[in-house]
């Protein structure tokens, strides 16, 4: 939880929303939002923000939870879900408000629509989901602390990583890791590949034995106080050709351009086409089959998008991924994944393990 003015300064910024899309009110229904807005941790509820109102909609589940938790905001309970919002803009008098439209169900819009008779019902999903993007320093210190726990976890068992030990195996002895070193949860299921598993990049552990001579991509993150981390590193077990040492060497390069490149005022597009471009020129291009990178924080991938379509520029206090990769079928795959926190001049580095090419 925050401080009281820190949720002040974030409805407020909803109700620029309103303003620049000429509406009279927001409603939310998605729980990450809500957790942004008003402090409240449950797992279901609906908050409506006007201009002169905020109002957390709950069920009788979270009474006690909700009247703990948040401050500023009028806390009332609904039977019925539908219903309960029906009845809050009925009574509010409005005519036109916006939702999330990326999360709303069909079956919740059909129905209001039916009952809100009159009423203007606008998507927003963008405007709402971009309000997260620039973290303010007690989100950043939040941030760090899960990649400090997640880094720290992963150079602690680095060295139990043999041949004959499977993917599973490893992901339970980091995530364990994670755990006892003060993480509250995963960011993500563990993504633990070797062989031609690291070729498939987002492969679920399972029983493939590690061999010599593998490549072993682990992408993992860990939650503080529902904030995560997210970063990659690709290790080799026993020795390996030549060919793998050059491939990776060009990811790791595709890798350090784009963070070099890392500060406000630079597009999003930019940073991709950085790596990708450098992967392109190396002859691989082909096989860099995803974005360059993504926002984190109260969800593990949200905005900015960091690929060849966006639209958008960095802005100082974004958190990103920056995680380029090259995935062979029937081969292996490298990807290396680094959180940095966007400034003025640069970007500061977040995740605690060295990029280097480690040979177990």
């Amino acid at each position: 939880m925050f401080e009281p003015f820190i949720y002040e300064k974030r409805i407020s910024r909803i109700r620029s929303i309103l303003r620049a899309n000429n509406i009279e009110g927001i409603l939310l229904v998605g729980m990450t939002n809500i957790r942004y807005l008003v402090g409240f941790t449950g797992s279901d509820a609906v908050l409506f923000i006007g201009e002169k109102i905020s109002v957390l909609l709950i069920d009788g589940r979270y009474i006690t939870q909700a009247g703990k938790e948040v401050t500023g905001c009028e806390i009332l309970e609904y039977k019925d879900k539908i219903e309960g919002i029906t009845a809050l803009i009925l009574d509010c008098g409005v005519k036109n408000i916006g939702f999330e439209s990326s999360v709303l169900t069909c079956d919740q819009y059909f129905r209001l629509k039916d009952q809100l008779r009159g009423v203007v019902l606008k998507p927003l999903s963008t405007d709402i989901d971009s309000i997260r993007a620039i973290k303010d320093s007690n989100e950043i210190k939040y941030i760090r602390k899960a990649a400090h726990i997640a880094s720290r976890s992963l150079m602690s068992i680095v060295e139990e990583i043999k041949p004959g030990m499977s993917e599973k195996d490893v992901a339970l002895i980091l995530e364990s890791k994670m755990a006892d070193s003060g993480g509250e949860g995963l960011s993500f299921e563990t993504i633990v590949a070797s062989g031609q598993n690291s070729a498939l990049p987002h492969a679920k552990p399972g029983f493939n034995k590690i061999k010599e001579g593998d490549f072993v991509v682990i992408d993992y993150g860990s939650l503080y106080n529902g904030y995560h981390s997210d970063e990659t590193r690709t290790l080799t077990v026993g020795k390996i050709t030549e060919k793998q040492k050059k491939i990776y060497n060009i990811v790791k390069d595709a890798h350090d351009r784009a963070l070099e490149a890392v500060k406000a005022g630079v597009s999003c597009r930019e940073i991709d086409g950085i790596a990708r471009g450098w992967i392109e020129r190396a002859g691989f291009g082909q096989y860099f089959s995803h974005g360059t990178g993504h926002g984190v924080g109260l969800e593990v991938h949200e905005a900015p998008v960091i690929s060849m379509n966006s639209e958008g520029f960095l802005e100082a206090g974004m958190v990103i991924t920056v995680e380029p990769g090259i995935y062979i079928p029937g081969l292996w795959g490298i990807r290396i994944e680094d959180m940095a926190l966007v400034e003025r001049d640069g970007c500061d580095i977040l995740s605690n393990i060295s990029e280097e090419l480690r040979i177990l």
